[in-house]
Protein backbone atom coordinates (compact mmCIF):
# COMPACT_ATOMS: atom_id res chain seq x y z
CA UNK A 1 0.00 0.00 0.00
CA UNK A 2 1.47 3.34 -1.06
CA UNK A 3 2.10 6.07 1.49
CA UNK A 4 0.06 9.25 1.55
CA UNK A 5 1.89 12.39 0.51
CA UNK A 6 2.45 15.16 3.06
CA UNK A 7 3.28 18.66 1.83
CA UNK A 8 4.08 21.92 3.56
CA UNK A 9 6.19 25.04 3.11
CA UNK A 10 7.83 27.58 5.35
CA UNK A 11 8.64 31.19 4.49
CA UNK A 12 12.30 32.26 4.73
CA UNK A 13 11.76 35.33 6.89
CA UNK A 14 14.59 34.94 9.38
CA UNK A 15 15.37 32.42 12.08
CA UNK A 16 12.24 30.38 12.94
CA UNK A 17 10.99 30.53 16.50
CA UNK A 18 9.78 27.74 18.77
CA UNK A 19 6.23 28.19 17.49
CA UNK A 20 7.42 27.46 13.95
CA UNK A 21 9.42 24.49 15.16
CA UNK A 22 6.74 22.89 17.32
CA UNK A 23 3.83 23.76 15.05
CA UNK A 24 5.33 22.95 11.66
CA UNK A 25 8.97 21.80 11.50
CA UNK A 26 8.87 18.98 14.06
CA UNK A 27 5.53 17.53 12.84
CA UNK A 28 6.75 17.76 9.25
CA UNK A 29 10.00 15.93 10.00
CA UNK A 30 8.11 13.28 11.98
CA UNK A 31 5.81 12.65 9.02
CA UNK A 32 8.70 11.46 6.84
CA UNK A 33 8.47 8.21 8.85
CA UNK A 34 4.92 7.51 7.70
CA UNK A 35 4.34 9.62 4.58
CA UNK A 36 5.94 10.73 1.35
CA UNK A 37 7.31 14.01 2.69
CA UNK A 38 7.34 16.99 0.29
CA UNK A 39 8.55 20.26 1.86
CA UNK A 40 9.69 23.53 0.33
CA UNK A 41 11.18 26.91 1.24
CA UNK A 42 8.42 29.34 0.26
CA UNK A 43 10.58 32.13 -1.17
CA UNK A 44 7.90 33.29 -3.63
CA UNK A 45 5.54 33.89 -0.72
CA UNK A 46 8.29 35.71 1.15
CA UNK A 47 8.74 38.12 -1.76
CA UNK A 48 5.72 40.10 -0.56
CA UNK A 49 7.85 41.45 2.31
CA UNK A 50 11.52 40.57 1.57
CA UNK A 51 13.07 42.76 -1.12
CA UNK A 52 16.79 42.28 -0.48
CA UNK A 53 18.19 39.44 -2.65
CA UNK A 54 21.07 38.73 -0.28
CA UNK A 55 18.70 38.41 2.67
CA UNK A 56 16.38 36.17 0.66
CA UNK A 57 19.21 33.78 -0.24
CA UNK A 58 20.62 33.81 3.29
CA UNK A 59 17.26 33.01 4.86
CA UNK A 60 16.58 30.27 2.31
CA UNK A 61 19.80 28.50 3.24
CA UNK A 62 19.06 29.05 6.93
CA UNK A 63 15.74 27.22 6.58
CA UNK A 64 17.36 24.39 4.64
CA UNK A 65 20.02 23.91 7.30
CA UNK A 66 17.41 24.06 10.07
CA UNK A 67 15.31 21.27 8.57
CA UNK A 68 18.38 19.10 8.10
CA UNK A 69 19.57 19.87 11.64
CA UNK A 70 16.23 18.72 13.04
CA UNK A 71 16.43 15.43 11.20
CA UNK A 72 15.00 15.85 7.72
CA UNK A 73 16.51 13.11 5.54
CA UNK A 74 16.90 14.33 1.92
CA UNK A 75 17.17 10.71 0.80
CA UNK A 76 13.60 10.08 1.97
CA UNK A 77 12.00 13.53 1.92
CA UNK A 78 11.84 15.91 -1.04
CA UNK A 79 13.02 19.39 0.00
CA UNK A 80 13.28 22.22 -2.50
CA UNK A 81 13.16 25.96 -3.11
CA UNK A 82 9.68 27.00 -4.26
CA UNK A 83 10.91 29.32 -7.01
CA UNK A 84 12.98 26.53 -8.58
CA UNK A 85 9.76 24.84 -9.76
CA UNK A 86 8.22 27.31 -12.23
CA UNK A 87 5.22 25.06 -12.79
CA UNK A 88 3.74 26.36 -9.54
CA UNK A 89 3.32 29.88 -10.93
CA UNK A 90 1.57 28.57 -14.05
CA UNK A 91 -0.86 26.52 -11.97
CA UNK A 92 -1.39 29.55 -9.74
CA UNK A 93 -2.53 31.59 -12.76
CA UNK A 94 -4.83 28.83 -13.95
CA UNK A 95 -6.41 28.57 -10.51
CA UNK A 96 -6.78 32.35 -10.30
CA UNK A 97 -8.97 32.17 -13.40
CA UNK A 98 -11.53 30.01 -11.59
CA UNK A 99 -11.29 31.66 -8.16
CA UNK A 100 -13.67 34.44 -7.17
CA UNK A 101 -12.60 37.76 -5.73
CA UNK A 102 -15.13 37.21 -2.97
CA UNK A 103 -13.33 34.12 -1.75
CA UNK A 104 -9.97 35.88 -1.65
CA UNK A 105 -11.46 38.85 0.21
CA UNK A 106 -12.41 36.45 3.02
CA UNK A 107 -8.81 35.32 3.57
CA UNK A 108 -7.55 36.11 7.06
CA UNK A 109 -4.46 38.05 5.96
CA UNK A 110 -6.42 40.27 3.58
CA UNK A 111 -9.19 40.90 6.11
CA UNK A 112 -6.55 41.87 8.67
CA UNK A 113 -5.09 44.39 6.20
CA UNK A 114 -8.53 45.85 5.59
CA UNK A 115 -9.19 46.07 9.32
CA UNK A 116 -5.95 48.02 9.72
CA UNK A 117 -7.07 50.35 6.95
CA UNK A 118 -4.00 49.77 4.76
CA UNK A 119 -5.26 47.22 2.21
CA UNK A 120 -4.89 49.78 -0.57
CA UNK A 121 -1.14 49.87 -0.03
CA UNK A 122 -0.67 46.11 0.06
CA UNK A 123 0.87 44.22 -2.90
CA UNK A 124 -1.30 42.06 -5.13
CA UNK A 125 0.79 39.12 -3.89
CA UNK A 126 -0.85 39.39 -0.47
CA UNK A 127 -4.33 39.31 -2.00
CA UNK A 128 -3.43 36.39 -4.27
CA UNK A 129 -1.47 34.55 -1.55
CA UNK A 130 -4.14 31.83 -1.10
CA UNK A 131 -4.07 31.00 -4.82
CA UNK A 132 -0.32 30.44 -4.86
CA UNK A 133 -0.63 28.40 -1.69
CA UNK A 134 -3.31 26.28 -3.35
CA UNK A 135 -1.02 25.75 -6.33
CA UNK A 136 1.77 24.68 -3.96
CA UNK A 137 -0.49 21.97 -2.57
CA UNK A 138 -2.33 20.82 -5.69
CA UNK A 139 0.72 20.63 -7.95
CA UNK A 140 1.97 17.56 -6.09
CA UNK A 141 -1.29 15.61 -5.57
CA UNK A 142 -0.87 16.18 -1.83
CA UNK A 143 -2.95 14.08 0.54
CA UNK A 144 -2.31 15.89 3.83
CA UNK A 145 -1.03 19.35 4.74
CA UNK A 146 0.33 19.75 8.29
CA UNK A 147 -0.75 23.21 9.45
CA UNK A 148 -1.42 25.24 12.55
CA UNK A 149 -5.01 25.90 13.57
CA UNK A 150 -4.84 29.43 12.13
CA UNK A 151 -3.89 28.08 8.69
CA UNK A 152 -6.77 25.64 8.25
CA UNK A 153 -8.55 28.25 6.14
CA UNK A 154 -5.84 28.00 3.47
CA UNK A 155 -6.42 24.27 3.06
CA UNK A 156 -10.18 24.80 2.97
CA UNK A 157 -9.74 27.44 0.26
CA UNK A 158 -7.46 25.07 -1.64
CA UNK A 159 -10.19 22.44 -1.58
CA UNK A 160 -12.74 25.00 -2.77
CA UNK A 161 -10.52 25.98 -5.72
CA UNK A 162 -9.87 22.34 -6.64
CA UNK A 163 -13.57 21.50 -6.44
CA UNK A 164 -14.46 24.47 -8.66
CA UNK A 165 -11.78 23.45 -11.18
CA UNK A 166 -12.95 19.84 -11.17
CA UNK A 167 -16.57 20.88 -11.74
CA UNK A 168 -15.52 22.93 -14.75
CA UNK A 169 -12.98 20.60 -16.33
CA UNK A 170 -13.46 17.15 -14.84
CA UNK A 171 -11.70 15.47 -11.92
CA UNK A 172 -8.07 16.46 -12.38
CA UNK A 173 -6.97 17.83 -9.01
CA UNK A 174 -6.73 15.84 -5.78
CA UNK A 175 -8.44 17.34 -2.75
CA UNK A 176 -6.08 17.56 0.26
CA UNK A 177 -6.87 17.44 3.99
CA UNK A 178 -5.43 19.57 6.77
CA UNK A 179 -3.49 17.73 9.48
CA UNK A 180 -3.47 19.59 12.80
CA UNK A 181 -1.74 18.23 15.89
CA UNK A 182 -4.10 19.12 18.71
CA UNK A 183 -1.40 19.54 21.34
CA UNK A 184 0.53 22.12 19.33
CA UNK A 185 -2.26 24.05 17.64
CA UNK A 186 -1.14 27.33 19.21
CA UNK A 187 2.29 27.87 20.79
CA UNK A 188 2.27 30.67 23.34
CA UNK A 189 4.93 33.35 23.41
CA UNK A 190 6.71 34.98 26.31
CA UNK A 191 3.68 37.23 26.97
CA UNK A 192 1.06 34.46 26.90
CA UNK A 193 -0.26 35.35 23.46
CA UNK A 194 0.36 33.27 20.35
CA UNK A 195 4.09 33.21 19.59
CA UNK A 196 4.53 35.60 16.68
CA UNK A 197 7.19 37.95 15.39
CA UNK A 198 4.52 40.63 15.07
CA UNK A 199 4.02 40.49 18.87
CA UNK A 200 7.76 40.50 19.59
CA UNK A 201 7.23 37.58 21.97
CA UNK A 202 9.18 34.82 20.24
CA UNK A 203 12.01 32.52 21.29
CA UNK A 204 14.22 31.76 18.24
CA UNK A 205 15.08 28.07 17.93
CA UNK A 206 18.86 28.33 17.95
CA UNK A 207 19.65 31.01 20.51
CA UNK A 208 22.94 30.38 22.34
CA UNK A 209 22.33 28.89 25.79
CA UNK A 210 22.82 32.16 27.69
CA UNK A 211 20.43 34.07 25.44
CA UNK A 212 17.94 31.20 25.53
CA UNK A 213 17.90 31.32 29.34
CA UNK A 214 17.42 35.09 29.25
CA UNK A 215 14.46 34.70 26.88
CA UNK A 216 12.88 32.04 29.09
CA UNK A 217 13.24 34.25 32.15
CA UNK A 218 11.15 36.93 30.37
CA UNK A 219 8.08 34.67 30.23
CA UNK A 220 5.19 36.41 31.96
CA UNK A 221 3.57 34.82 35.01
CA UNK A 222 1.10 35.92 37.67
CA UNK A 223 2.24 37.62 40.89
CA UNK A 224 2.08 34.63 43.24
CA UNK A 225 5.06 34.31 45.56
CA UNK A 226 7.40 31.42 46.28
CA UNK A 227 5.29 29.81 49.01
CA UNK A 228 1.94 30.20 47.24
CA UNK A 229 0.13 27.26 45.67
CA UNK A 230 0.05 27.69 41.89
CA UNK A 231 -2.16 26.40 39.08
CA UNK A 232 -0.10 24.42 36.52
CA UNK A 233 -2.99 24.51 34.04
CA UNK A 234 -2.99 28.31 33.73
CA UNK A 235 0.76 28.98 33.76
CA UNK A 236 2.66 30.01 30.61
CA UNK A 237 5.85 28.37 31.85
CA UNK A 238 4.12 25.06 32.49
CA UNK A 239 2.39 25.18 29.11
CA UNK A 240 5.76 25.36 27.33
CA UNK A 241 7.39 22.85 29.69
CA UNK A 242 4.87 20.21 28.64
CA UNK A 243 6.14 20.49 25.07
CA UNK A 244 9.77 19.70 25.97
CA UNK A 245 9.80 17.53 29.10
CA UNK A 246 8.98 13.85 29.56
CA UNK A 247 5.82 12.69 31.32
CA UNK A 248 7.56 12.01 34.62
CA UNK A 249 9.16 15.46 34.77
CA UNK A 250 5.87 17.13 33.85
CA UNK A 251 4.01 15.30 36.62
CA UNK A 252 6.74 16.22 39.11
CA UNK A 253 6.57 19.93 38.28
CA UNK A 254 2.75 19.92 38.41
CA UNK A 255 2.99 18.44 41.92
CA UNK A 256 5.41 21.14 43.01
CA UNK A 257 3.09 23.85 41.71
CA UNK A 258 0.19 22.46 43.74
CA UNK A 259 2.27 21.92 46.89
CA UNK A 260 3.65 25.45 47.14
CA UNK A 261 7.20 26.39 48.04
CA UNK A 262 8.15 26.34 44.37
CA UNK A 263 8.72 29.66 42.64
CA UNK A 264 8.34 30.67 39.02
CA UNK A 265 12.10 31.21 38.88
CA UNK A 266 12.58 27.52 39.65
CA UNK A 267 10.05 26.59 36.98
CA UNK A 268 11.71 28.82 34.39
CA UNK A 269 15.11 27.31 35.13
CA UNK A 270 13.65 23.83 34.64
CA UNK A 271 12.06 24.96 31.37
CA UNK A 272 15.35 26.43 30.16
CA UNK A 273 17.20 23.19 30.96
CA UNK A 274 14.57 21.09 29.14
CA UNK A 275 14.66 23.39 26.10
CA UNK A 276 18.44 23.56 25.97
CA UNK A 277 18.75 19.79 26.30
CA UNK A 278 16.33 19.36 23.41
CA UNK A 279 17.89 22.01 21.16
CA UNK A 280 21.63 21.74 21.88
CA UNK A 281 22.46 18.95 19.42
CA UNK A 282 20.37 20.37 16.54
CA UNK A 283 21.91 23.81 17.23
CA UNK A 284 25.39 22.33 16.83
CA UNK A 285 24.38 20.50 13.63
CA UNK A 286 22.90 23.71 12.23
CA UNK A 287 26.15 25.62 12.75
CA UNK A 288 28.09 22.88 10.96
CA UNK A 289 25.63 22.66 8.06
CA UNK A 290 25.33 26.41 7.60
CA UNK A 291 29.06 26.72 6.95
CA UNK A 292 28.77 24.46 3.87
CA UNK A 293 26.51 26.38 1.50
CA UNK A 294 27.40 24.21 -1.51
CA UNK A 295 26.07 21.17 0.30
CA UNK A 296 22.83 22.98 1.09
CA UNK A 297 22.46 24.02 -2.56
CA UNK A 298 23.02 20.41 -3.61
CA UNK A 299 20.13 19.36 -1.37
CA UNK A 300 17.89 22.02 -2.92
CA UNK A 301 18.87 21.10 -6.49
CA UNK A 302 18.16 17.42 -5.92
CA UNK A 303 14.87 18.36 -4.30
CA UNK A 304 14.00 20.50 -7.30
CA UNK A 305 14.65 17.57 -9.64
CA UNK A 306 12.45 15.21 -7.67
CA UNK A 307 9.70 17.80 -7.15
CA UNK A 308 9.52 18.59 -10.86
CA UNK A 309 9.29 14.90 -11.70
CA UNK A 310 6.00 14.90 -9.82
CA UNK A 311 4.81 18.38 -10.80
CA UNK A 312 5.27 18.20 -14.58
CA UNK A 313 2.77 15.39 -15.32
CA UNK A 314 0.20 16.96 -12.98
CA UNK A 315 0.52 20.33 -14.69
CA UNK A 316 0.32 18.60 -18.08
CA UNK A 317 -2.91 16.96 -16.92
CA UNK A 318 -4.28 20.39 -16.00
CA UNK A 319 -3.13 21.94 -19.27
CA UNK A 320 -4.74 19.13 -21.23
CA UNK A 321 -8.21 19.41 -19.67
CA UNK A 322 -8.23 23.21 -19.98
CA UNK A 323 -7.13 23.19 -23.62
CA UNK A 324 -3.86 25.00 -22.96
CA UNK A 325 -0.77 24.22 -25.04
CA UNK A 326 -0.38 21.52 -27.67
CA UNK A 327 -2.63 18.49 -27.34
CA UNK A 328 -0.98 15.40 -25.87
CA UNK A 329 -0.77 12.25 -27.98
Amino acid sequence: MSRKRSLSGIKPTGMPHLGNYLGMIRPAVDLQETHEAFYFVADLHSLTTTHDPKVMRQHTLDITAIFLAFGLDPERAVFWRQSDVPEVTELSWILSCVTSMGMLERAHAWKAAKDRGDSGGQPHGLFAYPVLMAADILLYDSDVVPVGKDQIQHVEMTRDMAEKFNRLFGDSLKLPSAKVQEEVQTIIGTDGRKMSKSYNNTIPVFLPAKKLRKAVMRIETDSKGLEDVKDPDSCNVMTLYRLFADAESIAEMEGRYRAGGYGYGHAKQALFEAMDSHLAAPRERFEALRSHEDTLEDVLREGERRAREVALPILERVRSVTGLGRPTR
